[in-house]
């Protein structure tokens, strides 16, 4: 198996099993993480103009990751779950479209 197959295996088996036995839906749990980080940031920069969701937060938990990588070198990890937060924004994207 090549390392790009076994990260994108390894992210699957993580999102479609367990972080959501773990945490529930990745849509619900980002939409609260969303209202959370949106109310911290009205609170903190005073900005109300703005409201995040569930997608938002995968993207920026991604980019989280991207960070990470680069202050931190090499980690399958941080790939790994790069790939399920791009994955997740994805679907939530997808559902998104569909719905409206």
């Amino acid at each position: 198996m090549t390392k790009r197959a076994e990260i994108l295996e390894t992210a699957k088996t993580l999102i479609c099993a367990d972080r959501e036995q773990q945490y529930g839906a990745p849509e619900k749990n980002f939409a609260v993480i969303a209202s959370l980080w949106t109310a911290y940031l009205h609170k903190t920069i005073g900005y109300f103009g703005f409201n995040l969701d569930a997608e938002d937060v995968a993207l920026m938990m991604a980019l989280l990751k991207v960070g990470r990588i680069i202050t931190g070198g090499h980690s399958d990890d941080n790939f790994v779950d790069m790939t399920g937060y791009v994955a997740l924004a994805g679907e939530i994207s997808f559902e998104k479209g569909a719905n409206s």
